[in-house]
């Protein structure tokens, strides 16, 4: 399984590229570690899956039954605007126009980890998802979350 950890700074230049941080680079599997999925997140950014974490995604929602409404909605939601994209030879990702829109990436952006891929957001947003969040909050979300049935045994 890939696991992400850190969060990096970065920009984009005027064709919509960034410079993928070193420290991203030394987290990827080793072999075909230059093949991603981008795609619209669940907020306003973006997810970027290195091809390892992507394809049993892909698979899972490719054996979902095609007769359930349901299915066929987040199919299209999820996938809309998944592109592959590779690193060229400077380790830059090209962002498509579509997806730069969707997540209001203008210059500058930061890299979030998010488990087994990364997150793209626009720096002014990302900062605004954080002051807006109170440690209170994130403690009641973190009880909530990672205690599960366990919470009732305290």
């Amino acid at each position: 399984m890939i696991g992400f950890i850190g969060e990096y700074e970065s920009t984009l230049d005027a064709k919509g590229r960034f410079l993928l941080p070193s420290a991203v680079k030394k987290q990827l599997p080793e072999g075909g570690s230059e093949h991603f999925v981008i795609n619209r997140g669940f907020e306003k950014c973006l997810s970027l899956y290195p091809m390892k974490s992507w394809k049993p995604i892909f698979s899972e929602i490719s054996d979902l039954n095609d007769f359930e409404p349901k299915v066929r909605q987040f199919r299209r939601y999820f996938l809309n605007g998944a592109t592959q994209v590779e690193l060229d030879s400077a380790n830059r990702l090209l962002i498509p126009k579509n997806l730069m829109g969707y997540a209001g990436l203008e210059k500058d952006i930061v890299l979030v980890s998010a488990v087994n891929k990364i997150e793209i957001w626009d720096k002014n947003k990302y900062q605004q998802f954080f002051e807006t969040f109170s440690p209170e909050a994130f403690s009641n979300l973190a009880k909530d979350v990672m205690a599960g049935d366990k919470k009732n045994e305290l």
